[in-house]
């Protein structure tokens, strides 16, 4: 039986084992690297102190610190990653206005991995960027529908409904268009693959995948998986 249904096997793995190599190379580089940078004599004042952790601690901390921002980085790529390899879609390159397109090209997206990763205040920015790539003759992509994607929204409720952000330059939303939406990573999942709980068996599967291909070292327990199971679903219900 194949990991999902919905990717081949082979793919899955590479995504994964990629994640896995920028941990580990970080991982080493933040070690090695520790004090090429100047560190903040200050704030592990308050740190030891509040956490109650020693000199040793706090740097094994510090060092995880890193090696945490460095995955978390590279997890909104894994999802570009997945997406993109689906049958049907395609992964573009880094540096444009979108990120994944239906080889129809009747649908587009813009991806992050979080309700947080684009401010507010910067969101029309994104909705004119992607309105120019629907709503312009002279575009690639023009009459597509683009999706402003959040991965994890910031609450538990689904959504694929207009993108409409404040403009702070007029002082009012953004103009209300078919075409230009936003959509929550779980409805965004079963959009591309026809699969509602598409993105319930990546969580699901990730852990075993990890293990099994061994791409991590440490086993995951049991009560462990419980825990992420209900981190998966705090954020999706």
């Amino acid at each position: 039986m194949p990991y999902l249904p919905y990717i081949s096997d082979n793919d899955f793995i590479k995504h994964l084992n990629a994640i896995a190599e920028i941990g580990m190379i970080k991982s080493r580089d933040a070690k090695k690297n520790f004090y090429s940078n100047v560190i903040d004599p200050f704030g592990p004042i308050f740190e030891m102190g509040i956490l109650g952790v020693n000199a040793g601690q706090w740097e094994k901390l510090e060092i995880n610190r890193q090696v945490q921002k460095s995955i978390q980085n590279a997890v909104g790529k894994f999802h570009e990653n997945i997406l993109g390899s689906v049958p049907g879609w395609t992964k573009l390159k880094v540096g444009g206005i979108v990120d994944l397109v239906k080889d129809d090209n009747s649908v587009v997206a813009e991806i992050k991995n979080k309700y947080s990763s684009v401010s507010y205040g910067d969101r029309s920015d994104h909705y004119y960027r992607l309105s120019n790539q629907v709503n312009k003759k002279n575009m690639a992509y023009f009459g597509a529908t683009a999706y402003f994607v959040q991965i994890i929204p910031n609450n538990a409720d689904s959504f694929d409904r207009c993108f409409t952000p404040s403009d702070k330059s007029i002082g009012k939303k953004c103009q209300k268009d078919n075409r230009i939406r936003e959509i929550d990573g779980r409805s965004f999942y079963a959009l591309v693959t026809g699969i509602d709980d598409a993105l319930d068996m990546l969580h699901d599967q990730i852990p075993k995948a990890l293990i099994k291909s061994g791409a991590i070292a440490n086993a995951i327990s049991s009560n462990d998986l419980k825990v992420l199971s209900d981190y998966f679903k705090r954020a999706y219900f």
